[in-house]
């Protein structure tokens, strides 16, 4: 009976996260139309363009962020939002008509470098901590979004604290996550559980096979919001998580175009409406969006360039006759369960 409680709260949130997606209330700047831009000749905008379609790696499990709709089918939430507003600067349209631009692709944590590497996806939105181990494997635009990590507990749990409370206690991240390396270092006696997704955790923790689920809060927080009231947020934040959107090594003229393309939404509003339409909806505060970091990459290859206007607003983007392209690497796309020990090198 429980589980069809929290069955029928998840739809009845999600009905509540489109219909305010949909909402005519949004600040300005989101209405607008724009003609298809002309971009640079052998750019990766103009790949995308050519095709028609912005292959979006993004997760299909997290209210708020990228959730699937189990009445429409369609993926929702601040990162397609943020998505839409780079397929409205590739082809043009507004971003109503974005949607039918983005060929949406399922990207669990521990998928996302090597989706970007083979190709199989134009860019990972998928609440994407930037960091220097990752860095070494794909590029990253933004940041767009700062989160802080978390605890997340039974309603009737008081034990848990902070996160040192964990150790000797079993909790439980997803595999592949910065999640998983700073519950490591901050609690290093903890029984670390790990899945594929978050979702499972959850159901791990309201089993009772771990005692705490830690992630970045506004995931958390979706959780929560559709446990029933059985979960609470611990409120006891460790870490700050900056998300990108990742991206190819090497290519940084795309990610010079994408930069520009975060900076003109956080100008005009857009970045505020995608807010308010889905984290918003599920009672997070809007904080300022993060200030873009435009980091010099250790790309690949470095591509005779020249500046030129680009779709994104009238802004300038750096063009180039190539873009580069990295190796593939193969992993494991498993979903089986385990439960871990600490390892010297954790996967980022």
């Amino acid at each position: 009976m429980r589980k069809r409680r929290g069955h029928l709260v998840a739809l009845i949130l999600t009905a509540v996260l489109a219909a305010s997606c949909g909402s005519d209330s949004e600040p300005s700047g989101t209405s607008e139309t724009k003609p298809p831009p002309t971009h640079p000749a052998g750019s990766t905008m103009a790949r995308i363009q050519a095709k028609g379609k912005l292959a979006l790696g993004t997760k299909y499990d997290q209210l708020g962020f990228g959730q699937q709709n189990p009445t429409t089918g369609k993926v929702e939430g601040f990162d397609v939002e943020i998505a839409k507003r780079i397929a409205v600067a590739i082809f043009g349209g507004d971003v109503k008509s974005a949607e039918a631009k983005i060929e949406p692709v399922e990207t669990v944590s521990k998928n996302r470098e090597p989706f970007i590497q083979d190709g199989k996806v134009d860019i990972v939105v998928a609440t994407y901590t930037i960091n220097d181990a990752r860095k070494k494997e794909v590029d990253f635009a933004g940041p767009y979004f700062v989160a802080k990590q978390d605890l997340m507990v039974k309603s009737d749990d008081s034990s848990i604290k902070s996160v040192t409370d964990l150790n000797g206690k079993k909790a439980c991240t997803v595999k592949g996550s910065t999640s998983e390396k700073n519950l490591r270092a901050k609690a290093p006696q903890a029984e670390v559980l790990l899945f594929d997704t978050y979702s499972q955790c959850g159901e791990a923790l309201r089993d009772g096979r771990v005692q705490a689920v830690t992630t970045d809060a506004p995931i958390l927080a979706g959780l929560v919001s559709r446990s029933d009231r059985a979960f609470k947020l611990v409120e006891a934040p460790f870490s700050e998580e900056p998300y990108g959107i990742g991206l190819k090594k090497g290519d940084d003229v795309f990610r010079s175009f994408l930069n520009d393309v975060l900076e003109e939404i956080y100008a005009n509003g857009e970045w505020q409406a995608a807010f308010d339409s889905t984290l918003g909806a599920l009672g997070l505060k809007r904080e300022p969006p993060p200030k873009v970091d435009r980091y010099a990459s250790a790309g690949t290859s470095s591509p005779t360039s020249t500046s030129t206007p680009t779709g994104a607003g009238g802004s300038t983007a750096t063009t180039a006759s190539t873009t580069s392209t990295s190796t593939s690497t193969s992993t494991s796309t498993s979903t089986s369960t385990s439960t871990s020990t600490p390892s010297t090198t954790p996967k980022p």
